[in-house]
């Protein structure tokens, strides 16, 4: 493979050797940020909104199935869109609707309103995956995607430690409305750094050969490059073993997300007006999470073991370290609970930084936003049925004067449900070859 032309190339080996594949993961960690910050939003003014709305907790998980219900579908399509157009652009049309969507919370009067709102913003947000997964690949070698990965993904648990400080001062200084407009806005920030500096190794400037071979390091020659249908996709394994990962772990992250704050104020009055050092704990523990795991894995594959079994080592440690969630229901500390909790968000995000990246082991690049997008939306799929049974559950006990006993059975399902999904994907993939699609 050449990069760009003659000229380009001897400029490049003169320079010294270049970094900007880690200026791509800051980019991308920024966009995560913000994605969800304005994701995180309505679960942090839910007490105030359910109050002016009068919802009731099956009320809140139907917007909740909503953003879910287009999530999926925007995943599907938007992993199949930016396969065809590329990831600068896809990553620009998701970034413009999602932060239209987020502001246009502001100014809905009714449930039904959030419904429609929340329903754009999951298409919108449902871009940022595919793209970013992507962008990995096209500017990473596989011995440092998790890595890389970690860092990026990082930014959810950043997001959802700011959102907790930042909305709830906007809160008490503006109102509930202003909270979505600032937010939302924060897109059309970065999209400009977005515009301005993105681009493929390929047509980068300023890229030094050096670094450029390095990405490239462990590029297979025999990669095919055609498009690979949906239909062709699930025959495989490997892809059921990425939709099993999702479908099993992401209601988990998205009850944390939504729920988590809600918990805290019923079950320790904890002040939601007011920025929670609690709830910062928990999802700054979600940023070693995602950079520990991420980390984790490629220093094993850099000394010596195999992809696979880097990979498959530490989800298992992953899913291990979400058992302990289900004795939250023993503690009667607020503090002792935290612990608990961001022991298995940090988890999840260690879960979540490897099981993008075998995605991105198993196919080649031409259809890895594609397989994100089948993955993503199984995972979506499992956040609108997991809504409908804790909505169930929460409204049954608090009907019955004890709605934390209904937090505790969710946290037992939040226990086990990373444990199997590590045992479907070990039977489906046990070494996780990478898919041959040719005939040949």
């Amino acid at each position: 493979m050449i990069k760009k032309n003659s000229e380009a190339m001897v400029i490049s080996m003169d320079k010294k050797n270049s970094n900007v594949r880690w200026m791509v993961v800051v980019l991308l960690f920024f966009a995560t940020t913000i994605n969800y910050i304005d994701r995180q939003v309505i679960g942090l003014l839910k007490p105030v909104l359910e109050k002016e709305f009068n919802w009731t907790e099956t009320d809140y998980s139907r917007i909740v199935m909503a953003f879910s219900f287009t999530y999926a579908i925007g995943l599907l399509l938007f992993g199949r869109l930016i396969d065809n157009i590329g990831t600068k652009l896809g990553y620009t049309i998701s970034i413009i609707l999602w932060s239209i969507a987020a502001m246009l919370h502001a100014f809905v009067k009714s449930t039904g309103g959030f419904i429609m709102v929340r329903s754009f913003l999951g298409i919108g947000e449902s871009g940022n995956f595919p793209a970013a997964i992507k962008a990995i690949a096209e500017w990473f070698p596989k011995k440092e995607r998790a890595l890389a990965t970690g860092l990026f993904n990082s930014g959810a648990s950043i997001g959802a430690v700011v959102a907790p400080i930042v909305v709830p001062l906007i809160l008490s200084a503006y109102g509930w409305k202003e909270a979505f407009v600032i937010t939302g806005a924060l897109g059309f920030i970065w999209l400009i750094c977005w515009l301005f500096f993105y681009e493929v190794p390929e047509k980068k400037k300023h890229l030094s050969q050096t670094e450029y071979n390095y990405i490239n390091s462990d590029v297979d020659e025999g990669e095919e490059t055609e498009k690979i249908s949906w239909l062709k996709l699930l025959g495989f394994r490997q892809t059921w073993a990425f939709i099993t990962g999702k479908f099993l772990t992401d209601p988990i992250w998205w009850f944390f997300l939504f729920w988590l704050p809600s918990y805290f104020s019923s079950t320790f009055s904890l002040d939601l007006s007011k920025p929670s050092l609690q709830l910062g704990a928990v999802y700054l523990a979600t940023t070693i999470g995602s950079v520990g795991g991420g980390y984790l894995s490629s220093y094993l594959i850099k000394s010596g073991w195999p992809v696979f079994r880097a990979r498959k080592a530490t989800l298992l440690i992953a899913a291990v370290c979400v058992l302990p969630i289900m004795y939250a229901k023993y503690a009667d500390n607020i503090w002792t609970v935290v612990v608990l909790i961001s022991l298995a968000a940090a988890a999840h995000n260690a879960w979540s930084a490897n099981i993008f990246t075998i995605a991105s082991d198993m196919f080649p690049k031409k259809a890895l936003s594609s397989v994100i997008g089948i993955g993503g939306m199984a995972g979506s799929l499992g956040g609108i049925l997991f809504p409908v049974l804790v909505g169930y559950l929460l409204d049954s006990y608090k009907s019955k004067g004890d709605i934390v006993a209904g937090y505790n059975m969710l946290f037992i399902i939040c226990g086990l449900a990373y444990l199997l999904a590590w045992v479907i994907i070990h039977f489906l993939t046990p070494k996780m070859k990478a898919v041959k699609t040719n005939n040949s």
